[in-house]
């Protein structure tokens, strides 16, 4: 399926654990030196900590260790654990935040679904996808509308290509919000990987149509038309793609397209009717947030 990124920028992970803020900071704190760090604002240092972990996770989680000297609690351990993410150290990320769901997300049933689906795409970046569902599947307990979970179930189900099983979720999540393109265009690499061309290159228009001109779309249809033979209609598509978005990871995917194609059509110049080569789809494990 098509990359996945599952991204929740620090404003809105700040947000999400308003609830547990409020409950930590309003906990008295009996020690003297504790008592001079009470006018610490725990918001902003968690926005502050969050956004480092981002551009300089190392930092971040050492910053995080003295904010927890000092009282940040399980605020601190949350910044650790998202900038053990950013480091790349998946499994202890996943770990951590599953170990922060009964105490930040205890009475809010939106935190908890927050730090379960952020746990289940460090595990999901760890390769443990059944971990991952399984994850996903408790964030939905708690917020069964959400439709980003949804969709983010589904490619845990898709990189353990239960490709039917994704349709599934990514029906629901599009039957709740029938704009998101998305979902279309996540369906129709699902779809895709099970040779439903068909229905895969009209999920791919409809995704066109909510998102013009986007390039995953775009090098996906090439891709199709590459699988069902349509060379020169494919390489159209991926020349637009590289026009459309140069120096992008679809851009690079692209080119080795094109240079496959050149390189089967040079080939197969005396052999008419050849088997076209199977394309690049650009689907590689998620991607850095």
């Amino acid at each position: 399926m098509t990359q996945r990124n599952a991204y929740v920028p620090a404003e809105v992970l700040a947000k999400a654990f308003a609830v547990g803020l409020a409950l930590l900071v309003a906990t008295p704190i009996a020690t003297p030196a504790a008592a001079a760090d009470r006018a610490i604002d725990h918001n902003k240092e968690l926005q502050a900590c969050l956004t480092l972990a981002e551009r300089k996770p190392a930092e971040a989680f050492e910053s995080a260790l003295t904010w927890q000297d000092r009282g940040g609690g399980d605020l601190a351990r949350l910044c650790q654990a998202l900038a053990l993410f950013h480091k790349g150290d998946f499994k202890a990320a996943g770990a951590r935040l599953e170990e922060l769901v009964p105490v930040l997300g205890n009475d809010d049933p939106k935190a908890a679904a927050s730090l379960l689906g952020r746990a289940g795409w460090a595990w999901l970046r760890a390769g443990d996808d059944a971990r991952a569902e399984r994850l996903y599947s408790q964030a939905l307990e708690r917020q069964p509308s959400d439709v980003d979970l949804y969709i983010d179930r589904a490619f845990a189900r898709g990189e353990a290509e239960r490709y039917w099983d994704a349709i599934a979720d990514l029906d629901t999540a599009l039957a709740k919000d029938p704009k998101r393109a998305d979902a279309y265009l996540y369906r129709a690499g699902a779809h895709k990987a099970l040779a439903n061309d068909r229905q895969a290159i009209a999920d791919i228009d409809q995704a066109l149509q909510l998102k013009p001109n986007d390039p995953d779309a775009i090098l996906l249809r090439g891709n199709i038309k590459a699988q069902v033979g349509n060379v020169a209609a494919a390489k159209d598509d991926w020349q637009l793609v590289q026009r459309l978005a140069p120096d992008t990871s679809a851009a690079r995917t692209a080119q080795i397209n094109l240079e496959r194609a050149a390189k089967y059509q040079a080939a197969q110049a005396p052999k008419a009717g050849a088997k076209a080569p199977d394309a690049k789809s650009g689907t590689d494990k998620p991607a850095k947030p």
